[in-house]
């Protein structure tokens, strides 16, 4: 069973194992751990059965009218069982008051965001691929 929890008592960098898939230049789980602290807002999917986290999102926001969304990632082997929708949901509920809920995606998951009332726009980017770890 999953459960999903906002908080990160309890949660250790062991729990944070198999992320960033196909990223170069991948977090590590200390780093993974940090990020999660830093962030103004984040939903965790835990497997009961073995305790460690197989979904995460994040947000940064303002906390009078808008929010970000960089980070959504479920565990390869836990894809397809609705975990990121239900972290999704969850971000989005947590975010409800605000203005503007933001996000970038690739074009190949826009339908999935679609899903969640998210309507397509543009933006623009800068990746410094060699922070792609962390600072």
């Amino acid at each position: 069973m999953i459960k999903y929890i906002n908080s990160l008592e309890n949660i250790s960098e062991n729990q944070l194992k198999g992320f960033f898939v196909d990223w170069p230049n991948p977090p590590s789980a200390k780093k993974h751990l940090e990020l999660l602290n830093n962030s103004d807002y984040f939903w965790l999917a835990i497997d009961e059965t073995t305790n460690n986290v197989v979904g995460f999102i994040t947000a940064i926001s303002d906390k009078t009218l808008s929010a970000y969304i960089p980070l959504l990632e479920v565990l390869p082997e836990y894809k397809g069982n609705g975990i990121g929708s239900k972290l999704v949901e969850l971000i989005l509920e947590t975010l409800k008051d605000l203005y503007m809920v933001d996000l970038l995606c690739d074009t190949d998951v826009v339908g999935f965001y679609e899903k969640f009332s998210m309507i397509k726009s543009q933006g623009m980017i800068i990746r410094n691929y060699n922070s792609q770890s962390g600072l």
